[in-house]
């Protein structure tokens, strides 16, 4: 092994020398004369260097010059590069990125970019969209490729990134993230801060378990999953909204985001403000009788909140999103039934029973989607929607 006075000692040659200390770190002297006037090595002419392989290829991994780099410091950045390859990383790989890290300051982070995009997108979107990729951001890409200037974020980099996701979070969470990743890449492009998208060029980097297409439930069915719904052992809330989703077949969201001042009960309504929906434009959701016993009776509960569905942590809060796929999957739905089923259950039977195309698709505040009809096509239908949404509670709970 190496020892100061041993280094001190060398001397050039001819031909460039390979001075082993241990463990494949040595000192590689280049060729040529050192200065006469002095007896300290040039640190132009020694460098520590360890050769390592890595995926069946060999590295060289230069560690710093001598003598601004010592014994002690070689041998100290030697070892972190043994315990990178343990972990199954490539050192020379790790120092690479770690000095993009450092030259970041000065140039186009990815974070700074991905909050450009962000912030040029936010005031058009819904609070969904908001939320989701708010949290892949800050979550899931930022932590780990946030510093890097995004011209050099490369396909290797992201598909660690990526896989770091499939393991926390699964697959196809993992690719919605890319997915995110790909808009801010292609804003980059447009703003002339990249020339590539390596996102995009993940499509298909993992194999995403296919989408589940739930049908919706028959007739027979519909009074089965009332009946699982009153015997389900949650909690009462929870179970009022379950029956609160059948009985008026709006989006999950709305339902566990609903605040009592939307409502009046007096006159059997409800009116969604256009920034809690979909399609960004008020809603409004006749009240058939069973409902009304439901939220009645749900008042009782939790008319102290402002939220009609108030999460269990805080009462400022409504419902967590994720409560009624619980419930669905505790009842013995899972893979078969889901909350957003609920819609095309409703659309079903209310189509067969003959009403009429138009009041189906309005009250489930569907987008009309040739643009010209609808730009004519103002109608609210609001009796026979009153009328339908009866029948349908007739239906769901023929018991009132």
């Amino acid at each position: 092994m190496l020892t100061v006075a041993k280094i001190n000692a060398i001397k050039p040659t001819a031909k460039n020398q390979k001075i082993a200390d241990s463990q494949g770190l040595y000192l590689f002297v280049q060729a040529g004369r050192l200065p006469e006037a002095s007896n300290t090595p040039s640190e132009k002419r020694m460098s520590w260097r360890f050769d390592y392989r890595f995926a069946n290829k060999r590295f060289t991994l230069t560690l710093g010059t001598y003598p601004l780099v010592g014994l002690g410091e070689a041998r100290s950045r030697h070892y972190d590069a043994r315990r990178s390859l343990e972990r199954n990383e490539n050192p020379a790989q790790v120092k690479r990125e770690e000095k993009l890290l450092r030259v970041a300051v000065n140039a186009d982070s990815f974070a700074s970019v991905a909050d450009a995009w962000y912030k040029s997108k936010e005031a058009r979107r819904s609070k969904t969209w908001k939320d989701t990729n708010s949290l892949y951001l800050r979550r899931n890409l930022v932590p780990k490729i946030g510093s890097l200037p995004i011209t050099e974020v490369s396909r290797a980099i992201l598909v660690r990134t990526l896989e770091a996701a499939n393991k926390d979070h699964g697959a196809k969470t993992a690719d919605r993230i890319r997915q995110t990743a790909v808009q801010v890449f292609d804003y980059a492009i447009r703003k002339s801060k990249a020339e590539a998208n390596p996102a995009r060029l993940l499509q298909g980097w993992e194999e995403i378990p296919p989408k589940i297409s739930h049908a919706p439930l028959v007739s027979n069915e519909i009074h089965d999953f009332l009946e699982n719904v009153d015997a389900y052992p949650g909690e009462l809330a929870t179970k009022l909204c379950m029956k609160l989703l059948l009985l008026t077949f709006v989006r999950k969201t709305e339902l566990i985001q609903a605040k009592w001042s939307e409502f009046d009960l007096s006159a059997a309504t409800w009116s969604i403000p256009g920034e809690r929906t979909k399609m960004k434009d008020p809603h409004f959701v006749p009240l058939a009788k069973q409902t009304l016993d439901a939220l009645n009776e749900l008042k009782s509960l939790t008319g102290y909140s402002d939220y009609v569905f108030p999460s269990t942590v805080s009462d400022d809060k409504p419902m967590c999103s994720s409560t009624l796929n619980v419930a669905f999957k505790k009842m013995g739905y899972a893979g078969s039934f889901s909350p957003h089923g609920v819609r095309a259950t409703a659309s079903t039977w209310l189509n067969e029973q003959g009403f009429r195309p138009d009041v189906i698709e309005r009250q489930l505040a569907h987008a009309e989607r040739n643009r010209i009809r609808a730009a004519y096509n103002q109608a609210s239908y609001v009796e026979e929607r009153v009328s339908m949404m009866q029948a349908w509670a007739d239906c769901v709970d023929p018991r009132q």
